[in-house]
């Protein structure tokens, strides 16, 4: 696509933009500063939504037991994908969620916080397909050279609008728990912090702050990860262009300019696969971390009953005395 865009016989090259590749394009509305009514995100949301659903949904019929018919192998899940999705739920629920928020807790809220980390993963493994790249290939070729159409891909996680949608939810799921599990007195009485009422003036600013700092830090943790990394990408695939023209200014001809190119592009082609690799990576921890926070934030306004304490004082009962157990 670099390649097609340059020209080193052109007198006037157009500036290039790394961030191109990650910022939002209008699809209708928007003219003039308006406000856009539909744009490529809002697009890409829906498709990766639906993907989301489609692929859990096969993973869920192949996961689920089978009929009495099929013996012990109704117990077995239909394939690697199902498998898959199963050991990650699994692990979610036993080794994250439940130790955090306690079973009763953790089944209630489970729906919610897998939905969370689904929706995020399936919107930042679907920026890593170069969707948008063909549809510029396409504007290029079927739209009179145009290379900035599109309708959909991209990284809408890489959108502060997006990420900040997303935080401002986990705010009112978090702030509704706090209220429904302590009562609006018990939330208003967390805001102290657990300090003594006279440090109030000082407490409750803070935690008032904290409030809004939480779903904040959530919304730019994920935004600047998926930004930085596509931008790199795509800074890396610009290195082609930059040579040829590069080679084009210092009086090269277009032949030289473009071998130089291609030398350059195959060794930034190496290093995008790389980092590939890790922005797979990236993509599925920041869909953790968003969830697993979450999750802390969810617990921390919870009432803590210590079923461990209760467990080891029936276990002791017949000793008169139990040993102190640690609260969660």
């Amino acid at each position: 696509m670099f390649l097609l865009a340059a020209d080193p016989a052109a007198s006037g090259p157009e500036p290039v933009n790394p961030l191109g590749h990650v910022l939002d394009i209008n699809l209708i509305g928007g003219e003039n500063g308006g406000q856009p009514l539909l744009t490529m995100h809002m697009v890409t949301l829906v498709v990766a939504a639906a993907l989301a659903l489609w692929a859990l949904n096969i993973a869920a019929g192949r996961i689920q037991t089978g009929s009495e018919g099929e013996g012990n192998r109704r117990f077995i899940t239909g394939s690697r994908f199902a498998g898959l999705i199963e050991v990650v739920i699994l692990y979610m629920r036993d080794n994250v969620i439940s130790p955090v928020l306690g079973k009763d807790l953790a089944r209630r809220y489970l729906p919610l916080l897998l939905s969370i980390f689904f929706f995020i993963w399936a919107n930042n493994l679907l920026g890593l397909i170069p969707i948008l790249d063909i549809n510029h290939l396409i504007g290029y070729f079927a739209f009179e050279g145009n290379e900035h159409w599109a309708v959909i891909g991209g990284t809408a996680t890489g959108n502060i609008a997006v990420t900040a949608g997303l935080a401002t939810l986990a705010f009112f799921f978090i702030n509704v728990h706090g209220i429904r599990e302590l009562g609006f007195g018990g939330w208003c009485h967390h805001m102290l912090g657990g300090a003594p009422a006279y440090l109030a003036p000082i407490m409750v600013p803070i935690e008032i702050a904290g409030l809004f700092i939480k779903p904040v830090a959530l919304a730019i943790r994920l935004f600047a990860n998926m930004l930085a990394g596509h931008t790199l990408m795509a800074t890396l695939g610009l290195f082609s262009l930059i040579t040829i023209r590069t080679v084009s200014d210092m009086g090269g001809g277009a032949g030289l300019a473009y071998v130089a190119g291609a030398g350059v592009g195959l060794v930034a082609l190496a290093a995008s696969v790389a980092i590939m690799f890790l922005e797979i990576f990236v993509a599925t921890l920041q869909a953790f971390i968003f969830m697993f926070l979450t999750t802390i934030f969810i617990g921390q306004l919870t009432h803590h009953h210590d079923g461990h304490e209760h467990e080891h004082d029936h276990g002791h009962g017949h000793e008169g005395h139990a040993e102190p157990v640690a609260a969660h």
